[in-house]
């Protein structure tokens, strides 16, 4: 479906907002997110996996929705309209926007805040070069114990992904990052845990 007649359906009601993630991703998803205090998402297209992810964090958290966003041909992004709407329905924690790359938002996140986070979600650019600078941008700013979702990351029974590059990159070097351990696979979504000690 075209972007603005989407959108113009999202706004009478007669579509929802939109999302590439399954059902059991999002289950994964937000039991991974629950009690989390400071929260990324790369890559929030319409917010549908943000509601979950600021409903399961500790009311106590902050959730940054990080996506650039771009403006359409009509002057604004429909895309964005719709995801702020949804995430506002939601009244858990608080929610900080970056419209930005993943990793111009990791600068940003280092220059502000001392803190590391506890969890992040990956799902942004899924090239190979994308994943690549994602990882190398963020995997450092998670505290021990403290968990990175990728999505698209490996094949599952219904979509074979295997030469997708953000499932080689994972694959191939994520998965042997020694900082790291896997914690669980869901369809196409790993989940890893920084290690307590490294």
């Amino acid at each position: 479906m075209r972007v603005m007649t989407h959108f113009l359906l999202w706004q009478l009601g007669f579509a929802r907002a939109e999302t590439q993630t399954t059902e059991a991703e999002r289950d994964c998803l937000a039991r991974q997110a629950a009690g989390k205090k400071r929260l990324v998402e790369i890559g929030v297209w319409h917010g549908v996996t943000t509601c979950r992810l600021r409903r399961a964090m500790s009311p106590e958290g902050v959730l940054f929705g990080v996506d650039p966003y771009p403006v359409g041909r009509l002057g604004f992004s429909a895309q964005w309209r719709i995801a702020r709407s949804e995430v506002e329905k939601i009244s858990n924690g608080s929610v900080e926007w970056l419209r930005l790359t993943g990793v111009e938002a990791a600068q940003l996140y280092l220059s502000r805040y001392q803190e590391p986070v506890d969890f992040i979600f990956i799902d942004g650019d899924h090239t190979y070069d994308g994943l690549r600078h994602d990882w190398q941008a963020w995997s450092g700013v998670v505290e021990p114990g403290g968990i990175i979702a990728l999505h698209d990351s490996r094949s599952s029974a219904t979509r074979r992904i295997d030469d997708a590059g953000s499932a080689v990159y994972t694959r191939e070097v994520i998965m042997q990052d020694e900082r790291f351990e896997p914690l669980e696979t869901v369809d196409t979504l790993t989940v890893m845990r920084r290690k307590k000690s490294d």
